[in-house]
């Protein structure tokens, strides 16, 4: 099960720890077994833990980290342009408020 804590939480601080005096980077991160991915690294990590047809995406490990990284760049450029953006934030139902770390 995948569980999701923003930066700024308890939990944001312990991954961000891992940083030391780096920069964050303020792209998604994923923190699976101790370490932190970040950009294509963190979305190919996702898409392992995904139902359906999405897990045969880490395939794109295949490409060079730069090639991925510069493509995940151009998504998250235009990502409200393609896909819209809301104007409220969901309130996550209990179920979902579950998965989120404090």
């Amino acid at each position: 099960m995948l569980t999701f804590a923003a930066l700024q939480s308890a939990a944001g601080d312990a991954v961000k720890a891992t940083f030391g005096n780096n920069p964050v980077p303020d792209s998604l991160m994923v923190y699976v077994n101790g370490k932190v991915y970040v950009k294509s690294d963190a979305a190919l990590q996702l898409v392992k833990h995904l139902r359906g047809g999405w897990p045969l995406l880490a395939g794109l490990y295949i490409f060079p980290k730069f090639i991925r990284n510069w493509v995940y760049d151009i998504i998250a450029r235009n990502r409200y342009r393609w896909f819209g953006e809301k104007d409220e934030c969901m309130i996550p139902s209990p179920d979902v408020r579950k998965r989120f770390l404090m």
